[in-house]
């Protein structure tokens, strides 16, 4: 991964530290030789915009975005609360909402033990990513997911912050184009560098990402109000699944006047050998309202990560590696459209306790758009 960049300027001068961190692959397609892609490099940071002839599939640069989004920075529909214990009883509750406390339990201890997740209070981690998209064939038959030909692998990089699962900082960077987001505590928010940052509809929320392996607290902490319904094979690992539904109240928190969120469900694939968690999956149906008549565009949208590549980083069980495909799907109004986004990522970096990281560093832009009934239909697809 690259990190530094020369100072162009002055040749005695310090070289510049790059904001994320971009891989190795990323800057040897910028140039034919090293001079080159120093030049590329230098006018990439310094341009206030990027050519956005031809990324992945998509037909124009906000298309791409919204994919980018999409898999790169999703938050998921429930507050995480720490607590500390992470202790109920058993007994209290269904058989199946006893058997994932017991679940989890098991998790807890895989990943390190209660007393090396406590210990814990901020983290910092450096991942590339490739991503490949594709359109689906344009039919009414739902199951048909034949791929087209013309796919297209981009690269690039991430970093990310935390400081609880409310105290969050992300920043994407693939093929030029940058998606920015976190959460001060108060408010999430996200930003692109071709669209304006705006907040998230409803109380802050975690990211996706760091229940992809990177945060074992919180992930126990999420499943503990989960029930266990039944049992799957993942890659030839025998696994638990455990599910979580978004309540209502929750859901109309997070819905707009012009947007209604049906139902937003996740699950986690425990494995019965190690008790490590191997995927996390979630769907997501919104109903966007039209402006005229009684019409509505139903937006479906599934994310599927398989997770592996576990090493322990001081005692804690970190997942380095994993799998994302994403399907969405837009329908009603005359109109079918599906494309699948798949997201192979890597974990670098990973460091816990990070020396000098305050509220500051999760502070939010100065230009948020704070009220997101104002922005549009496509933006608040993926900000949930």
């Amino acid at each position: 991964m690259r990190k530094l960049c020369p100072n162009f300027d002055r040749e005695d001068g310090l070289e510049t530290v790059l904001e994320v961190p971009i891989p190795e692959e990323m800057f040897t397609n910028m140039g034919n030789n090293a001079a080159m892609r120093w030049q590329n490099m230098r006018a990439w940071m310094r341009a206030k915009g990027v050519d956005k002839s031809s990324h992945l599939i998509a037909g124009s640069s906000n298309e791409f975005m919204l994919l980018l989004k999409l898999i790169g920075s999703p938050l998921i529909p429930f507050q995480v609360h720490l607590d500390h214990s992470i202790s109920r009883t058993i007994k209290d509750g269904t058989i199946e909402a006893s058997t994932a406390k017991y679940i989890v339990q098991q998790y807890l201890a895989a990943t390190g033990g209660l007393a090396a997740l406590n210990s814990v209070s901020s983290m910092y981690a450096v991942g590339q990513v490739k991503m490949m998209s594709s359109d689906m064939r344009q039919r009414d038959d739902r199951d048909n997911d034949s791929l087209l030909s013309g796919s297209k692998c981009e690269v690039g990089g991430f970093v990310l912050w935390q400081k609880n699962p409310d105290l969050w900082y992300l920043e994407l960077v693939v093929s030029g184009h940058k998606v920015s987001a976190g959460s001060d505590g108060k408010v999430a928010w996200s930003q692109s560098s071709s669209q304006p940052s705006h907040a998230n509809r409803g109380p802050p929320r975690p990211l996706r990402r760091f229940f992809q392996g990177l945060d074992p607290r919180s992930t126990a902490n999420l499943f503990l109000d989960a029930v266990c319904v039944g049992e799957k094979t993942i890659n030839n690992e025998d696994c638990f699944i455990l599910k979580l539904e978004t309540s209502s109240k929750a859901l109309k928190t997070q819905s707009t006047s012009n947007t209604e969120i049906v139902h937003h469900t996740v699950w986690g694939y425990f494995s019965q050998r190690t008790g490590l968690l191997v995927q996390f999956e979630d769907t997501k149906l919104v109903r966007m309202k039209a402006a005229k008549g009684d019409g509505s565009v139903f937006w479906e949208t599934s994310l599927e990560s398989v997770i592996g590549d576990y090493r322990c980083v001081d005692n804690i069980n970190i997942a380095h590696s994993g799998k994302t495909v994403a399907s969405l799907w837009r329908y009603g109004e005359n109109c079918n459209h599906k494309q699948k986004v798949e997201e192979v990522w890597r974990i670098e970096e990973v460091d816990f306790n990070i020396c000098g990281l305050s509220m500051d560093s999760f502070l939010p832009p100065a230009d948020l758009k704070r009220d997101p009934d104002d922005v549009a239909a496509s933006k608040e697809v993926v900000e949930v």
